[in-house]
């Protein structure tokens, strides 16, 4: 579904990242681990259009995403919640989900999404009126997935959504994105730096490492690996 090939991505003198190559195939949850710096957050900024590759290939669903604008990356289909949430929040809760669903001229495919939203997450529901700025860092991670959601993506894009958040709340999060997969078919690129929970819910994963990809396997492997269990996950 997905495909980068040797991507490079520099920010002025600096080398984010050197060429790197991976894979997301219909319906997997996938996940970039890696330390802050690796190149994570890059990786899904060049995937959604928010900075243009130095060189390399990005292809999604046979065709190139290189040097498209995000508004038309979204209408192909890709959504990206960024890190920090970046809810509006001056707005509320109904009105940033609305937003969410900018490109979407159908009135019933808008109800229909602002349901699975309010399904999906009932606290939102509860919290309709409410001003988003006023939200906890859990509901503002919730409320971001669900703008994600109200554009009607196949594919998506998540950074760092345990970022910030009570551990109570990480897990209820953790489990919607399982439950999003699973129900609606979803095809996922998580970027997390609580590697043990991104390994677990996920199907396949990258070990990244100052711009590089130093390991790929099927994210039970690598829980198992001695390498990432040294590095990542206190083993």
């Amino acid at each position: 579904m997905l495909e980068i090939k040797n991507l490079a991505v520099s920010y002025g003198a600096i080398n984010a990242l050197h060429g790197i190559s991976l894979r997301v195939d219909q319906g997997q949850i996938v996940t970039l681990i890696g330390s802050n710096g690796a190149g994570k957050s890059t990786t899904l900024r060049a995937i959604s259009g928010l900075i243009r590759p130095k060189s390399g290939e990005i292809i999604y669903e046979a065709g190139s995403l290189v040097g498209l604008p995000p508004h038309e990356i979204v209408k192909r289909g890709l959504s990206h919640v960024p890190e920090g949430r970046m809810v509006f929040a001056n707005l509320t809760v109904m009105e940033n989900l609305r937003m969410g669903a900018y490109l979407q001229t159908n009135a019933a495919v808008i109800r229909q999404e602002l349901d699975f939203v309010f399904t999906t997450f009932p606290r939102l529901k509860e919290r309709a009126e409410q001003v988003a700025g006023t939200l906890s860092g859990g509901e503002q991670q919730m409320l971001a997935i669900g703008r994600a959601l109200m554009s009607k993506p196949r594919f998506l894009l998540l950074d760092e959504p345990s970022l910030g958040i009570a551990p109570l709340l990480v897990k209820t999060i953790f489990e919607k994105i399982v439950e999003i997969n699973r129900q609606q078919g979803l095809t996922i690129l998580l970027v997390e730096q609580n590697a043990n929970l991104a390994l677990e819910i996920s199907h396949y994963g990258y070990v990244l490492e100052t711009g590089r990809i130093i390991l790929s396997d099927e994210s039970a492997k690598l829980r198992q690996n001695p390498q990432v269990k040294s590095a990542y996950l206190g083993g």
